[in-house]
């Protein structure tokens, strides 16, 4: 039945998939999910820590979200006007991260990123933007970055160059390369946009302080700090990684766990800086922005995350999860590292065994075998653990237990198989 669907998918998909990202995946058509497991269609279940690439936070189709989303679609979806789902909803995302003032909606973390960036340099009026080597800010012309072949690479192919031009490119996590960027290129910094935790490549966390000096040099030099929190929002804690770390970013991106897995995303700031977008100065559009569907998940997830918060049993699951795997990793002498932080971390298989430090950039990376661990992936995928090919694993807040059991027991029969 599998091989019949995916051959549909092959004549009516480019490629069979609607992302480029799953390309490389197993291919496994899935019938459903509930929890943290998945079903294919022809009945085989897994345990799922790849969550649809990181919105599956609340698990699939948690049914006080999917309620909420039914309710509110029976009553109209879209009206090209304000309703009060999506006044509830804002005021729901302004109290759960605590800095903010105001928020704009969307549908998706890319376009969101598009608007901060375009806010940033209209109230700056300047065009150059510090990134760092190895973040994702979304698919466009303007932000893909083929890393491999150069720090202002495209990505693909009818890509334009001319795009990637203002960005000012540095490794992650170094004190010295922010400080003397700021030194060279004062006058033309309009902002500094980072992931608190780079989870697209390798799950690297700031290093204790880096955030804090990015905040220092930003205020100092009238830029802007953008967190993109795509992924870390509401994943990290209730605050996102403006909790976490203890810092208050000008601007910051959320998606993909803002709404229990709803395609949501949202532009977060303060009034003056929203000001911009407030009066019409900056364009900031879209008809599915603030729908009824998206109002109402952003306000039962978040619900949900202020009355049972999960954060401690996440904590507790990622712990018993990563030292199990470390457990039968040294147990049948694959070597292994894992970093990042509760809610999402990575694996990898260091080239040189007696390596096994850390990641604290993307140009690090390099010490990993990535292909070996991909193929890993779709070993694991037949004895049922479905997780990402580029090394990050998801924990949400319904995974249990026996997910864990089933998920040490996969790895366990791949890794044995693997070093035998």
């Amino acid at each position: 039945m599998a091989a019949a669907w995916q051959s549909r998918a092959e004549a009516v998909l480019p490629g069979g998939v609607s992302s480029n990202v799953r390309l490389t995946a197993p291919r496994t058509c899935f019938a459903r999910g509930s929890g943290a497991r998945l079903w294919d269609v022809d009945g085989h279940e897994y345990v799922d820590y790849l969550l649809g690439q990181g919105p599956a936070f609340l698990g699939h189709g948690h049914p006080a979200v999917t309620k909420a989303v039914a309710d509110a679609a029976n009553n109209g979806m879209v009206f090209g006007a304000q309703h009060t789902l999506e006044i509830e909803a804002a005021e729901a995302l302004i109290e759960a991260v605590g800095w903010a003032e105001q928020v704009r909606f969307g549908v998706s973390g890319t376009e969101s990123d598009q608007g901060v960036l375009r806010l940033a340099r209209a109230i700056t009026g300047r065009r150059s933007i510090i990134r760092f080597t190895g973040s994702y800010h979304g698919w466009l012309d303007n932000v893909l970055i083929d890393y491999q072949s150069g720090p202002k690479a495209p990505a693909s192919a009818g890509q334009s160059e001319e795009g990637l031009s203002e960005w000012i490119m540095l490794p992650f996590n170094d004190e010295a390369a922010i400080t003397d960027a700021f030194a060279q290129h004062k006058a033309d910094i309009a902002a500094v946009i980072v992931e608190p935790v780079m989870c697209n490549n390798g799950v690297i966390p700031a290093a204790p302080g880096f955030l804090d000096l990015l905040r220092s040099l930003c205020t100092q030099n009238d830029s802007l700090l953008i967190f993109d929190e795509v992924i870390t929002g509401f994943r990290l804690a209730r605050g996102g990684a403006a909790e976490y770390y203890n810092v208050t970013p000008d601007l910051a991106v959320y998606g993909k766990a803002v709404a229990g897995g709803w395609p949501v995303s949202a532009i977060a700031g303060s009034k003056s800086v929203m000001n911009d977008i407030a009066v019409g100065k900056v364009n900031h559009s879209g008809t599915f922005n603030g729908s009824t569907m998206a109002a109402a998940a952003v306000m039962a997830t978040q619900k949900i995350l202020r009355e049972e918060p999960p954060y401690a049993r996440i904590a507790q699951h990622s712990t018993t999860l990563k030292a199990g795997l470390t457990e039968i990793a040294d147990r049948y002498g694959l070597p292994l590292t894992i970093q990042g932080v509760d809610a999402a971390f990575h694996l990898g298989i260091p080239k040189d065994p007696g390596n096994s430090s850390p990641a604290s950039c993307y140009e690090q990376l390099d010490a990993l075998d990535l292909s070996r661990y991909a193929r890993l992936t779709h070993k694991f995928a037949e004895e049922g653990l479905w997780v990402a090919g580029r090394g990050v694993w998801y924990v949400s807040a319904a995974h249990n237990a026996s997910d864990a059991a089933k998920a040490l027991e996969a790895f366990e029969a791949v890794v044995s198989r693997e070093m035998s």
